[in-house]
């Protein structure tokens, strides 16, 4: 995936406004979760629901990779729960997600880290990049600006199944070796951001 690195980030305020929209439909109502749409320098253009900017062809919206090491330098994987949207069952870094309308990237992946796997600790941007690519099975694509982000936890997850199938801990080396042997095991956006925490260490 072709992609631009930066790895001192200059941090820029999001677009301010509400982060999530109501959706009224009879009695009930819905949280749509929004995105923050950006444009190729990452400066915010406006926001999308976060379904409609992954129709394709895609718009290029915020987003964010966390990775999280233990004592051994170990990072901590997941592989996403069969129910997800996108990239359904693959392997993947920590946790990923969306700074909604209004939140800074390590905000967001705090509030992310412990959605999907009960973990709370402070992280820190380690650069960023961009990338494109479309899910054959579903038709969604992303197209990111990607925020990397690293923390480091001596304890163990408690998953939340609905996001997380499985986890656990590897060695970097080993996982760049099974992401070359067995590339649709994993997300695609893994291979560009672990290539981008390594240059940062």
């Amino acid at each position: 995936m072709a992609g631009h690195r930066y790895f001192q980030v200059t941090a820029v305020d999001p677009i301010g406004g509400p982060s999530r929209q109501l959706l009224l439909s009879g009695n009930s109502i819905d949280l749509v979760e929004q995105v923050i749409l950006v444009d190729e320098s990452g400066a915010p253009t406006g926001s999308a629901e976060k379904m409609a900017a992954h129709q394709p062809p895609g718009q290029l919206h915020l987003a964010f990779s966390v990775f999280v090491f233990d004592g051994q330098g170990r990072v901590l994987l997941q592989q996403r729960a069969a129910q997800k949207h996108h990239f359904r069952s693959r392997w993947s870094n920590t946790c990923c997600g969306h700074p909604r309308p209004g939140e800074a990237a390590a905000e967001a992946g705090r509030r992310r880290l412990q959605e999907e796997m009960e973990i709370d600790l402070d992280l820190g941007v380690v650069g960023r990049f961009t990338y494109r690519a479309e899910d054959p099975e579903s038709g969604l694509v992303e197209h990111e600006i990607d925020d990397v982000l690293r923390g480091f936890y001596l304890g163990e997850p408690d998953p939340n199944p609905d996001e997380v199938s499985a986890w656990r801990w590897a060695e970097v080396e080993d996982v760049e070796t099974d992401l070359a042997d067995q590339p649709d095991e994993y997300t695609p956006w893994l291979l560009p951001a672990l290539r981008v925490l390594k240059s940062a260490i």
